[in-house]
């Protein structure tokens, strides 16, 4: 007889958020799910570096109110109480450089409240492989007119071919080199080149950085259909 197969290990989850329904509604929406489980909730601040310490969860959703005037002494401070957890923040709608300045310091990700259930739970399978989350829709432009320049410039950003641009929105998106070689049918090598050359044109150093410059800059670039899966043999 074939040898069942071993459970498969769940996702511990910590939820910190100030909103009662808020965190009812994460643990119901997790609690569908096969391989995810909360093991705590937190309504204020104090309570979150003693539950990580001692539940130590694989994640934690935190509301952005709880990380105080330094998100980045905070999460240094869960990190040092927490070392093998990943954080990803929530918020009613973060800003470009607040989803910046949070991913800086040290957040796996950042999602708002208002996006849609089953992206919560995409969310957390994708920080936890190792992947940054940044909301794709951020707030609406400003209605003033920008100013204009005394002679119209180029961006760095205008220079990217739709091929780069292709291979940009599919980063943005968390996929890998190997994904988006499957995406556009081109080598993984191809992929690297390209990156190399988009990251001297926008001036970035990484993929990171690189992905934040999108969001913030509000780059137009092409959708892109659901990661690709290879065809097994």
């Amino acid at each position: 007889m074939r040898a069942a197969k071993k459970p498969k290990r769940k996702i511990r989850i910590l939820i910190a958020d100030e909103g009662g329904v808020f965190r009812l509604g994460l643990k119901r929406l997790f609690g569908v799910e096969d391989d995810l489980r909360v093991v705590a909730e937190a309504d204020q601040s104090a309570q979150v570096l003693e539950l990580a310490k001692k539940f130590k969860p694989d994640l934690l959703f935190l509301q952005t109110e709880m990380l105080g005037d330094d998100p980045a002494d905070f999460l240094g401070q869960l990190h040092h109480v927490w070392a093998g957890g990943r954080a990803i923040v929530t918020n009613s709608g973060p800003s470009c450089d607040d989803a910046e300045r949070y991913v800086k310091a040290g957040a796996g990700g950042v999602i708002m409240k208002s996006t849609d259930p089953p992206l919560f739970v995409k969310c957390v399978h994708k920080v936890m492989n190792n992947e940054l989350w940044l909301p794709r829709q951020q707030s609406p432009l400003s209605a003033e007119p920008a100013p204009v320049a005394s002679e119209p410039s180029r961006r760095p950003a205008d220079t990217l071919t739709r091929r780069e641009k292709s291979i940009v929105s599919c980063l943005v998106q968390g996929w890998r080199n190997r994904e988006i070689a499957l995406h556009l049918k081109i080598t993984e090598q191809t992929v690297k080149n390209h990156l190399r050359t988009i990251y001297d044109k926008v001036g970035v150093s990484d993929r990171l950085e690189l992905a934040l410059y999108a969001i913030h800059k509000r780059l137009e670039l092409p959708p892109v259909t659901p990661v690709p899966t290879e065809t097994a043999a």
